[in-house]
């Protein structure tokens, strides 16, 4: 029968404080002295295998950790002088995996009164046993705790992802930053909303495949572009997304530095607010040329594909569509009204004096534009030198043939085209504080023509002085930015709002 009582080992003459970590393991420094103790190796990858072996829940690694010799095949201890372990030794023997432990060794007893330091024995013990964790439960698998910490490795790197995407986003200047809001995209714009935008460019994408990159070889074609006017109504869809090119004014260029939408975004913010090309390299994190190329090649892409459509109305059209403020001038066909753009003074005196207007007082190129009574763009001329008079600008704008002589043209009050059109002319007088006053239903419609021409003249673009290094193609960027009012605004009146979404 084996004793229930701990057993009694006999005190080293130099004993010392070592004492194995291992759970149900009794053996220290303090009474044996054949068995020698091991701390636990600084190597992350060794360690991890003397934890998994140990299997001690909760143990914190300390200076004075340690595991006996008893736990490692006799191989792995080296003898002679002070023992150490062969480099690369892992305990292997342990009672959770049956392993037989090697008897240990004590020193041989000395002659000693029975009960002499029985007591002292007993609590020295009892104190080591409360050093051990003897209810510890085996710890995971090396295995298992390296899938545990590949899984929080990639949760920490999918978060860390979503974090740089955002902060990206929030870095870059595209469409997609100001997708939520409706007020920057009126801004930069002047779409009327986010859903407007995605409906034109819902419209223009499949022409977008072919867009021809514009080169930097100048020009050696005309810069005058003939008006944007009434076009062939039975003309198809696929023929209006043609692009005619010279070949000694575009080269082919594959790559891009923004996606196409965001091309697009780019132009229409150097249109709403006129930007230099610099601020917009700046702004988009591209090369300065980059954002020329990519203007000029966006500005003869629009101008063929929108310039194709048809926009002149027909009297019927006119008819269906009239606004209720032209009641007592419902035979209005187009309202006309002109505007200057100041341009840089060029070099030459007699193109000087050309271009400089009396009005303004500064070198521009005037144009003409017509607006039907409920606010879409029905003509556009080309730009003509400042010193054109309004009469001229009329009859060379080429607009004439295409008025109905059953119908009317209404214009400014000092606009004098009556011996040049074959129909009717309204005129809008400025009218004083009192006269607004009195003639509430002509004020009523002077606000809704003025709010029809403000929509063009709003262009910041053209509220700069326009530099010659772009007199190449303003004639085509005055047209567009005409052309997109039709698709960038809301109806004037809410009823249309089904009805006329997009033109």
């Amino acid at each position: 029968m084996f004793s229930s009582k701990p057993p009694k080992y006999q005190k080293r003459d130099n004993p010392n404080s070592d004492f194995c970590c291992v759970p149900k393991c009794a053996v220290s420094g303090k009474f044996n002295s054949t068995v020698s103790f091991h701390h636990i190796p600084k190597d992350e990858t060794l360690r991890k295998l003397w934890m998994r072996n140990v299997r001690r829940e909760n143990l914190v690694v300390k200076r004075t950790t340690t595991v006996c010799s008893r736990h490692f095949v006799s191989t792995d201890v080296i003898q002679g002088g002070r023992r150490h372990l062969r480099e690369g030794a892992v305990p292997v023997l342990f009672a959770w995996n049956d392993y037989s432990l090697p008897a240990a060794s004590v020193w041989e007893r000395r002659p000693r009164p029975e009960d002499e330091g029985t007591e002292k024995e007993n609590m020295d013990v009892e104190l080591l046993l409360q050093c051990h964790d003897y209810d510890a439960k085996p710890e995971p698998s090396a295995l298992d705790i390296a899938y545990e910490k590949i899984e929080t490795q990639q949760l920490l790197i999918e978060e860390l992802q979503k974090r740089l995407e955002e902060v990206t986003l929030t870095q870059s200047f595209g469409l997609e930053r100001f997708s939520a809001s409706d007020d920057d995209i009126r801004f930069y714009t002047r779409f009327a909303s986010y859903r407007h935008l995605q409906a034109f460019w819902r419209q223009i994408e499949p022409a977008t495949s072919r867009i021809v990159r514009v080169g930097t070889q100048p020009s050696t074609s005309s810069t005058t572009e003939a008006p944007v006017k009434a076009a062939d109504p039975s003309r198809q869809t696929d023929q209006a997304m043609i692009i005619f090119i010279n070949s000694k004014t575009f080269t082919s260029y594959q790559s891009r530095c923004l996606p196409l939408i965001d091309e697009l975004f780019l132009f229409l913010v150097y249109l709403s607010l006129g930007l230099t090309e610099k601020d917009l390299a700046d702004r988009f994190n591209i090369h300065q040329t980059a954002v020329s190329r990519i203007i000029k090649s966006w500005v003869h892409f629009l101008y063929t594909l929108l310039g194709a459509v048809r926009i002149w109305i027909s009297p019927e059209e006119i008819r269906a569509t009239m606004p209720s403020v032209f009641s007592k001038y419902s035979d209005t066909q187009v309202i006309i009204d002109h505007t200057e753009l100041r341009c840089q003074m060029p070099s030459s005196l007699l193109v000087q004096s050309e271009t400089f207007s009396q009005c303004k007082s500064h070198t521009t190129m005037k144009g003409m534009i017509g607006v039907s009574p409920h606010g879409a763009v029905t003509f556009v001329s080309s730009l003509y030198p400042g010193s054109v008079s309004d009469k001229e600008l009329f009859r060379q704008s080429e607009i004439i043939p295409l008025l109905d002589k059953d119908l009317a043209v209404m214009v400014d009050e000092d606009f004098r085209i009556d011996d040049l059109v074959p129909c009717k002319v309204h005129r809008l007088s400025h009218l004083s504080h009192d006269e607004v006053l009195v003639t509430q239903d002509f004020a009523q419609l002077r606000m809704h023509v003025e709010k029809i021409i403000q929509r063009i003249k709003g262009i910041y673009l053209f509220d700069t002085v326009i530099p010659l290094s772009i007199s190449a193609s303003i004639n085509q960027l005055f047209a567009v930015a005409c052309l997109l009012t039709n698709y960038q605004n809301k109806p004037l009146v809410k009823a249309w709002a089904k009805e006329l979404t997009l033109c």
